[in-house]
Formats: C-alpha cells, structure tokens, sequence
C-alpha cells in the first residue's frame, strides 16, 4: 500500500475535492483520507441500485438514548442516520443559554465520500463583493444599529481576496461542477454563464416571485432588483465535464428526493460525482473511505506524517508533500487542536497567536411562513425556486443601519414529504423523528388529520441567509472532560448572538414576511393567506445549537500572521506544507449559503499547490 504521495487531503468534500481534481489532472500523487463510506449512485453500481438509504437526514430505526456522560440531555432519545457519526460515539457538546452543555449532531453535515454536498438542498449562490469588504465598508459608520461596543468596526476583517479575485474561480467551479440557474438581476459579475436551465417552478412559488418583485420595487423604484432563478447544484441537462447524463425528460428530476438525501440519480452535483468520479480511474489517484484521521505529527514546520486509523482500527500512517485539511471547520479545528496536544511544537506553531478556533461563524438566517389556500405537489420539486439580492445592495445595508445583507430565497420543498414535517415540526438538538408530535398533545385525532391538511402541498417560506458578526469568543475548543469512542476530547462549541444579530434577522425576517404579503395579495390589497409568521433562528429555544451546517471560521485566513491563523493561500502561517479549506478559513460569512464559495476557494488554492509541486 502507497505509503508517500505528492498530496494527502483529509476529506472529500467541497474543501477537498476541487483540489484533488485539480492535481490529479496534472498528473499528480494525491490520497484522499474520508471518514465515512463511499456511496454510489444508481449508474455506477452493476445492480442499479443506490447506496443511499431514504433515511440521510433522519433514520426511522430503532430510536437510542443519549449515553454521554455529564451532559444535560442524558437520556434523551435520537434516531442516528447511516452517514452521521452515532451521537454515543462521537458527539458534538454545545454550551447552552443556561450554561449546561448538551450533546448534538448539529455541526455534522455528513460523513461519507461527497461530505455535506451529497446530502445539501444545492443552493449555490456566489457571495456578493461587498461580502469581502465588510470592514472597508463599515469602517467610520455612526449609522449602525444595535452595536452600542462598536464590534463591527473592531471586529470585522476584509478578506485578503476580492470578489473579481474569485470571480474566474467561481466561474471554474460552475462549469466543473454542474449547476442550474439564471445569471440576470444577481448582485454580481459574471465573466461568463456557465449555469444550465433551469426546471419549470414549481407553481406555489408563483406567490413568492410576485412578491419579491415588489418589494424590489419598494426599496427601490428608479431601477429595482428583481428576483432570479435560484442557483442549484443539480444538473438538468448532460454535463461534459462529469460524464452524467440527464434523463430525456428533465423534469422528472423535480422530486424532493434529489434534495436533502443523497441523490441516487446522481443530479445532484456533489463533489463525488462531479469531481471525483471522474478521476477515480487514474493511477495516481485513490480515496481511502472509513478512515479517521487521528492527529498530523511535524518535523519542524512540515507535516511530516499524517495517522489515521483503516476500517478494522488499525493505527497507520502516510506522508505527503502538502497536506491539506479539509473536514468541516469543527472537526478541522479539532484535528488541529488534537494534533497541538500530542505534541508541543505543533502547538507553539498552530497556535502562535490564540486565535486558532476562535471567531467561529455560523450564519444568521431565519425568515417567514404561511400556509396557501391551495394544495400543490411539492414532492415535485428542487430546493428552491426564485432568489433576490434586493436586501444585500449597499443602499439598503445604509439606509437600516445593518453592517452587512443577506440573500433571500424561497423554500419550494420545504413540508414536501411527511417525512420532513416529521423531523421538522418541534425540532430540537437531535434528530428525533416525531417527536414534535408527540409532545404537541393537540396533534391527536381530527386535531393530527387537519394539521397534515393544512401544511402538506401549503406551507410556502422565504428564508434569508446573513454574515454573522464575528466574536472573538465565538470558538471551537476541545471539551475538558468528554471523549469520543477512540479516548479523545471531543469538540466543544461556544457561541452566542450578537445584538446586531438580533436586529439584523429581525430586519431580513421583516423582509421575508413583507415578501409573502405582497404575493399573497389580492385586487383588494388584501392577504389572502394564513401567515404563520416571521422571525430569526435566535428566537428559537435551541438557537446556540441550530447553526444550519454552515460551519465556518476559526482559522480565518488573511495578511498579518499576528491576526489570522492562515495566509492569503489558505496555508498556516508556521507550517510550510499545511493548508487548511473548508469553512474554517473565511473570516466573515457571507451573505449566502457558502458551499459554492468554499469550491471556488478550492481551486484558487489548488492552482497555487500546483506552483509548489
């Protein structure tokens, strides 16, 4: 078994696999380390059958208990899905408002060959270019609201790239990929559209769509931001670059199955089929699946060997070039944390300036629901529908006192499958299906039969996805006294809302409801809906555990080795040869989901890898 190669990756998702695609191709050595499995689609099995289970975001099994020593939810029940680690095993502890800490899955998206882009709803909105700006663009505001500290302007930081910068990486990531979407009234430049057509929408989202035509017009009536077609990681027609192949009706894609679950047509563009099938035949390629990376060890400032444990438990190790580190910002840091602990060096080099895990990111995000008065079929359709940036323009962030904007987009299947209002309704830090029923006594009898005829094929939302201010206490540590199965620490989650926050997904939620009451009016002027209401995920009573699997920061990057934890090409500052490219290395989050941005990011930094190699 190879033992040396030109470069190791530590997992396949969108941090990991544009680089491997991108290496391999010129023709050189890269491993890739996953911890889950690898899944394959219906085409690339001989039997025609998906690996995938229906079960990727909530398993119907046998229900366990939370076992996990000290925390406040011992004892609660939980439903472990097939590409997530078992909450016993390896959980995740958060720090609630009441100071308890609680075990959850919150934090891991998937663990399988593809990581969170096998099971995500695919929307692939590029950031705006305000979005690297933040701190040059708040920088002597008196306007802001809800900032009394004036954290904003001590907090928030310029990436060390600028959105023209990006923007061919952007465009390399959208062809290589495979995406659906509409290119007219974005907030952004496009050098070039790379996005295919997409689908018809589904007809509930007519609602959505007028009404963010309108408020378009309100905030701006000389030359308003319209709505477009929301950018999806889902082919619909052939794509080239990927060898897949759309059936001869591309419509039959819309179901709800291609979104939320591991896709088993192979539509959906997740790294494996989109970037890493397509080079699994070569030589100088290979994924090593079911393997937990344990700690890097370094000779100095190199990486000089990387240890995982195979399948069956054994301890092995390889070594690599470069190394790059790319499993989901929580468990990078922890790696990283890990690897400081076992030895002192690492540690004075990781953590030469104590922000290795802090300024840990999320996004705010929230929005507004109702329920339309006609019943449509919502198992037929894509993720989402129609989007604006008509809240993300600078003009508005001015005229509401707001340090940064968000984009909007409607939720077509949201409430498509009974399923999903199973998990959904009452939701708290686990997966537990039913739940919410269970403990909503009016769920019973005729009360259960008109609730599943009021939200199924009714229920429309539009939700908005925000940068978070960052906080230098936001961090990721590793927890004093839990482990996981192997004897390590596990990951330790701290996090609160800012102030701003608050105001500013109080702001973008109005937004979203104004949105549903505009198309929801009549020719009277009246709303015609049950408005269910509007609000932000800080409402909610779990809301320090609720972070929608966007998992950023803690190892920003940046241009002064005495304020950020890598450089410019993603690379940490006292390490020749380590790298770090998933979620951990961006300094704000964004004003939209990050996904697409963290691919891009990939491939600047794989063609910077390649100068080295």
């Amino acid at each position: 078994m190879q033992t040396k190669f030109d470069v190791i990756i530590i997992g396949s998702g969108a941090g990991g696999a544009p680089i491997a695609h991108t290496l391999v191709k010129a023709g050189k050595s890269v491993l890739i380390l996953e911890k889950g499995p690898l899944f394959k689609p219906q085409y690339q099995n001989t039997n025609g059958l998906s690996d995938f289970k229906r079960d990727e975001l909530i398993s119907d099994g046998t229900e366990k208990r939370v076992q996990v020593p000290g925390v406040a939810n011992y004892g609660e029940g939980f439903y472990s899905s097939h590409v997530e680690p078992d909450i016993n095993d390896e959980p995740h502890v958060y720090r609630g408002a009441d100071g308890q800490d609680r075990a959850t899955i919150e934090g891991y998206t998937a663990q399988v060959v593809g990581g969170g882009t096998q099971l995500y709803g695919g929307v692939s909105l590029r950031f705006t270019p305000t979005d690297f700006h933040l701190q040059s663009f708040n920088a002597g505001r008196t306007d802001l609201k809800n900032d009394p500290d004036e954290d904003v302007q001590r907090e928030a930081r310029d990436w060390p790239i600028s959105y023209d910068e990006l923007e061919p990486y952007y465009t390399r990531a959208e062809e290589l990929i495979g995406f659906n979407g509409t290119v007219d009234n974005q907030l952004k430049r496009f050098s070039k559209d790379n996005y295919q057509p997409p689908l018809e929408p589904n007809p509930i989202s007519r609602y959505a769509k007028a009404g963010m035509e309108q408020l378009g017009r309100e905030l701006n009536p000389i030359d308003p931001l319209l709505p477009y077609r929301t950018p999806l990681a889902v082919i619909t027609r052939d794509h080239p670059p990927s060898g897949r192949k759309v059936p001869t009706d591309p419509e039959t894609l819309k179901t709800s199955y291609v979104n939320r679950y591991g896709c088993p047509l192979g539509a959906k563009s997740n790294t494996w089929v989109a970037l890493l099938s397509p080079i699994s035949d070569q030589p100088n390629f290979e994924i090593r699946a079911n393997c937990i990376v344990t700690h890097l060890e370094c000779d100095g400032a190199r990486i000089n060997r990387v240890m995982y444990r195979d399948p069956s438990g054994r301890q092995l190790s390889v070594e690599g070039n470069l190394v790059v580190v790319a499993c989901s910002a929580i468990e990078s840091i922890r790696l990283l944390k890990l690897s400081a602990r076992l030895n002192s060096e690492f540690d004075q080099r990781i953590n030469q300036n104590d922000l290795l895990g802090r300024y840990f990111l999320t996004h705010c995000f929230g929005g507004a629901s109702a329920l339309m008065p006609t019943r449509n079929d919502k198992s037929m359709a894509l993720d989402a529908d129609w989007a604006t940036d008509c809240c993300a323009t600078e003009d508005f962030l001015k005229n509401n006192g707001l340090w940064a904007g968000g984009a909007i987009y409607n939720n077509t299947s949201d409430q498509a499958l009974p399923l999903s209002i199973g998990r959904n309704h009452g939701s708290q830090d686990l997966d537990t299906l039913w739940k919410g029923f269970i403990d909503d006594t009016r769920l019973a009898g005729q009360g259960l039969a008109d609730f599943l005829d009021e939200n199924i094929g009714r229920g429309l939302s539009v939700s908005f996805m925000a940068n978070q201010v960052p906080q230098r206490n936001n961090r990721i540590e590793l927890h004093p006294t839990i482990s996981d199965k192997w004897n390590r620490p596990v990951a330790y989650i701290i996090k609160t809302w800012h102030s701003h926050d608050q105001y500013l997904m109080d702001t973008l939620a109005g937004m979203c409801g104004k949105i549903l009451k505009y198309g929801g009016e009549d020719n009277t002027g009246e709303f015609q809906f049950l408005f269910e209401g509007q609000g932000g995920i800080f409402n909610a009573e779990n809301a320090l555990a609720r972070i929608a699997n966007h998992i950023l920061g803690g190892a920003r990057f940046g241009t002064d080795p005495r304020d950020s934890v890598l450089d410019i090409h993603c690379r940490a500052w006292n390490f020749d040869n380590l790298y770090v490219t998933d979620g951990a290395f961006m300094p704000t989050s964004g004003g939209a989901n990050p996904t697409l941005t963290i691919q891009a990011n990939s491939f600047r930094v794989a063609d910077e890898l390649l100068k080295r190699l």
